[in-house]
Formats: C-alpha cells, sequence, structure tokens
C-alpha cells in the first residue's frame, strides 16, 4: 500500500464528513408536515367537488374495484382527511361524504342501482356512437374523441344518476302523500265514529226528556177529547 494512500485514508478519518447545519432537519420535516397538511387540504376540496351521488368518484376508485379495494380505500382517506388532523374547515362534510359513498359501495344492493345506471350510461354513448355494448374504455376507437370518452361516460353517468335520483325523491314524495290520504281517511273514519258516538250517547241522555214530552202532549190530548165529548151530552 502506498504512503499516498495510507496519508489519505488518515486524512479522512481526521476529518470526517461534515454533518448538516443545525436546524436542518427541523426545517425538513416542518417542510414535510406543511406539505402533507397541504395534501390533506387539497384531498377535502377533491371530495367536496366531485358528484355526490356517485361514490366511486368520491373514493376515487373505478368501478371494477372489489369490496378489499374499498375498504382500503376508505381506511386510507378516512385517516388522511379526519377533521381531528386536518385543518380545512370542510373537513368534517367532507368526511361524512366519504363514510356514505363506503356504505353505498359496501351495501350489494345499493350498489347494484349505481352500477346499473352507470353501465347504462356506457351503454347509450356506445349505441350513440354505433359501437358494441361491450366495447371496453381502453378500445382505440374511443381514443382521440372530443370531448374525450372518459369526460363523456362521466357526463352521461352524472345525468342518468340525477334523473334516477329525481325519480326516487317523486316516488317517496307520492308514498309519503299516500300515506298522508290513507292517515287522512283513518282519522275522518275515527272522527266519523266518536262523532256518532257522542250523537247516540246524547240521544240516550235526552230520551227521558223525549218520552215525558211525548207523555205530556199525549196527555194533553186525552183532556181535549174529554171536553169535547161533555160538551156533546
Amino acid at each position: 500500500m502506498s504512503a499516498e494512500a495510507s496519508s489519505s485514508r488518515s486524512a479522512r478519518a481526521k476529518h470526517p464528513a461534515s454533518a448538516p447545519p443545525a436546524g436542518i432537519d427541523d426545517v425538513e420535516k416542518l417542510l414535510s408536515r406543511e406539505a402533507t397538511a397541504f395534501q390533506r387540504e387539497i384531498e377535502v376540496e377533491r371530495i367536496l367537488k366531485a358528484f355526490k351521488l356517485n361514490p366511486y368518484e368520491i373514493l376515487d376508485l373505478q368501478q371494477d374495484a372489489s369490496a378489499d379495494d374499498i375498504k382500503k380505500k376508505y381506511r386510507q382517506l378516512s385517516l388522511f382527511i379526519h377533521p381531528d388532523k386536518n385543518p380545512h374547515a370542510r373537513a368534517p362534510d367532507a368526511f361524512e361524504l366519504l363514510k356514505q359513498a363506503e356504505s353505498q359501495l359496501s351495501e350489494k344492493p345499493k350498489r347494484e342501482e349505481i352500477d346499473a345506471v352507470i353501465n347504462q350510461a356506457r351503454i347509450v354513448l356506445l349505441k350513440g356512437m354505433q359501437l358494441p355494448t361491450t366495447t371496453p374504455d381502453n378500445d382505440p376507437k374511443l381514443k382521440g374523441l372530443n370531448p374525450p370518452w372518459q369526460e363523456q361516460f362521466l357526463a352521461k353517468a352524472k345525468e342518468l344518476l340525477i334523473e334516477e335520483e329525481v325519480r326516487r325523491r317523486k316516488a317517496i314524495k307520492m308514498n309519503l302523500a299516500n300515506e298522508g290520504l290513507e292517515a287522512k281517511k283513518k282519522e275522518d273514519e275515527v272522527t266519523a265514529r266518536k262523532r256518532k258516538a257522542e250523537e247516540d250517547a246524547q240521544w240516550e241522555e235526552t230520551r227521558e226528556q223525549r218520552v215525558g214530552s211525548w207523555r205530556s202532549f199525549a196527555q194533553g190530548k186525552s183532556k181535549k177529547k174529554k171536553q169535547k165529548v161533555a160538551i156533546l151530552g
């Protein structure tokens, strides 16, 4: 080993690599925390701007997401935007939307209803383009469209989901109206029975009075007849 190499190692041993200046690590940690806080607020804004009737959009998931994918994504986002960790004023609203979206996709019948409407949107668009309804989203024929396929698809899905929600609310309103009419009918029947019972009770209460009046009337007629007979005699 040469004397020059030995001297170089000795110099490095005496003068180790300089450590970062004091406070640099703290600054980097602070910047990292601020970046994370900013990302949390950005995610809250994304959720609030997402279409409320499309839980896939709220959770930022594709329609073919598995049940495990949904649970994993929900856990990830719920921790990320939780109001206790997020300074955004509307973090609680975003958190509620997130819970609702996860609940809808975890409930099989509800998810099937949503999927049916979204699939209908795809079918309507593909038929309008004279393409097979089984055409996948990544088909070359769907590339280069203006507006892009995904944008058209989300817009049509939004339109049909709104229509479905309007129908659902009308049905609820109609059911409530029918229930109200039925309740009113029952209330009227109860009122009529009550009135009838009161009238019957009143009739019975005045029965003796009516009988007494009839007897007085009958006795008066009898006296008049006797008086006429006496005059004729």
